[in-house]
């Protein structure tokens, strides 16, 4: 799956960003400081980012000059967002080594579109709209979860939990890779939380069906249909 990271500082307009790129299927990390900013890129790797010019310690126009300037993030897509509408802005921006320029205010279904067309390099990146295993289906689109053709009604967490599982069937994921990748970097929450949820999401997925999340013991969680090594504390 496309993670794409918006580098933004102001939050009404990175979480409208991210609430319509989720919509689209994408992953989304959001990050506000410049600094920070270029330690997440190095760290994830994401696969396009969206990069306002104007940002607290680092400017997008720096943060951008010192990604191109790293052999292992040097190809990732950029995209500047930025109220600077001016040509020798524009050229400032791409001479940088940014692959697009987009002008606050910008349309919505314009920037998707930005984003899927610079993710065409890598076409196996663009995302899904939805993820299926044996009879569950996710619509990554609308959020919403079937069994058969039976509605499963799941909490947010419980959907990104799931969808974390159908992503890759059969892996086993660690409390710890599930927290930081679904609760996040900083939500201080204790890793049996993960079961308290992963109890939950059976409740609902079981009521129409077989259990396919295998509880690996001492290690973590996997969705697979094969047969279980139950911790029998995760399954009441």
């Amino acid at each position: 799956m496309a993670l794409v990271m918006v580098i933004e500082d102001e939050e009404a307009l990175a979480l409208l960003l991210k609430y319509n790129l989720e919509k689209e299927g994408f992953e989304v990390m959001w990050e506000s400081s410049g600094n920070r900013a270029l330690a997440a890129v190095e760290k994830y790797c994401p696969s396009v980012i969206l990069l306002d010019w104007m940002l607290p310690e680092l400017s997008g126009v720096d943060i951008c000059k010192m990604i191109r300037n790293k052999p292992d993030i040097k190809d990732i897509p950029i995209i500047m967002l930025t109220a600077k509408g001016e040509e020798e802005d524009k050229i400032k921006g791409l001479s940088a080594g940014a692959d697009d320029y987009v002008t606050k205010p910008f349309s919505v279904p314009e920037l998707m579109a930005r984003v899927k067309t610079n993710l065409r390099r890598s076409p196996e990146l663009l995302p899904q709209k939805e993820l299926v295993f044996e009879d569950i289906r996710m619509d990554l689109a609308e959020k919403k979860v079937f069994r058969g053709d039976k509605y499963i009604h799941l909490g947010p967490t419980e959907f990104r939990l799931l969808r974390m599982l159908m992503e890759t069937p059969g892996k086993v994921f660690s409390r710890e890779f599930l927290l930081k990748n679904v609760w996040g970097n900083n939500i201080y929450v204790e890793s049996r939380t993960v079961d308290v949820h992963i109890r939950r999401l059976r409740k609902s997925l079981n009521e129409f069906g077989p259990d396919y999340i295998r509880t690996v013991r001492a290690t973590g969680y996997a969705i697979d249909n094969s047969l279980h090594e139950d911790e029998g504390e995760d399954k009441k």
